[in-house]
């Protein structure tokens, strides 16, 4: 597979084929990653459900449950520039386009198994965008950012401190 330009300057970029076996290990790199950015540790859990409800889709939905296609996903720290501490993540494919604004999750009240995927990234992250990609495929960006108050190293008292997990629990 031939990496994606759109990936440049990632400051962590994972490829993998789209089969199940292969989500928990992007869900457990991004909860670390988050888990050593600061953040606290259910949005971390968050998170990494946000990566493996939004790779489900693609596995499933674009892909039809064909094991051997190609997904890209890319993390960014956030700085200033970005409006503050946190995780910008993209998550890139070759699945069939949708027109974004057709991608919805269910009504909460329409009880019935599975359909929440889209309404559980939605909720978790702070900003979602779903978009074609020129190149064929879809690209989901999303971001969440960190708040002061859960920032590594926020209201520990300990001496030399770098923050990191557990210091800010």
């Amino acid at each position: 597979m031939k990496p994606v330009d759109s990936m440049q300057g990632a400051h962590v970029r994972m490829e993998l084929l789209s089969s199940p076996v292969y989500t928990s290990g992007a869900r457990d790199l991004v909860q670390a990653i988050t888990r050593r950015m600061g953040f606290p540790e259910l949005d971390c859990n968050k998170i990494a459900l946000a990566v493996d409800e939004a790779l489900c889709n693609i596995m499933r939905h674009g892909y039809e449950s064909k094991p051997d296609q190609p997904i890209w996903l890319g993390v960014w720290p956030l700085g200033l520039a970005d409006g503050g501490s946190g995780i910008r993540i993209v998550i890139e494919d070759l699945a069939r386009q949708i027109e974004p604004d057709k991608i919805k999750g269910r009504e909460l009240h329409d009880v019935k198994p599975g359909g929440l995927g889209v309404h559980v990234i939605k909720e978790v992250m702070d900003k979602v965008s779903y978009e074609k990609r020129p190149e064929g495929g879809m690209r989901l960006t999303m971001i969440k950012h960190l708040t002061a108050a859960a920032a590594p190293g926020a209201g520990c008292t300990a001496d030399g401190c770098e923050g990191g997990k557990g210091c800010h629990a």
